[in-house]
């Protein structure tokens, strides 16, 4: 049976932010939960780190600058999180509609 479209997105984001790979089932609301403190902490310790992650997963820069700018401090990790795991979602998606032509 193939992963789950959440567990291929949280496999291809976790690899970026360096987290252990989930084994379990979860939720997007799970995993954008766990994205968003590990953003957090690259926030708060590694800023450099987080944006050359945003580069690498091809994050475009005009939303990047966006989120930066005008999210609330408070919800500044959840809004990059919820970025990236919808730019890895995207490559997942293509990546199925591709290999199954």
């Amino acid at each position: 049976m193939l992963p789950s479209i959440h567990q291929q997105t949280f496999s291809l984001v976790a690899k970026e932010l360096q987290l252990p790979v989930a084994e379990a089932e979860f939720t997007e609301a799970e995993a954008l939960e766990e994205l968003a403190k590990a953003v957090g902490q690259l926030l708060d310790r590694n800023l450099e780190k987080l944006l050359q992650i945003c580069y690498r997963v091809d994050l475009p820069e005009q939303q990047l600058k966006q989120i930066l700018h005008e999210s609330a401090p408070e919800q500044l990790a959840k809004d990059l999180a919820k970025a990236l795991w919808e730019r890895q979602k995207q490559k997942v998606l293509l990546r199925q509609r591709y290999s199954s032509e």
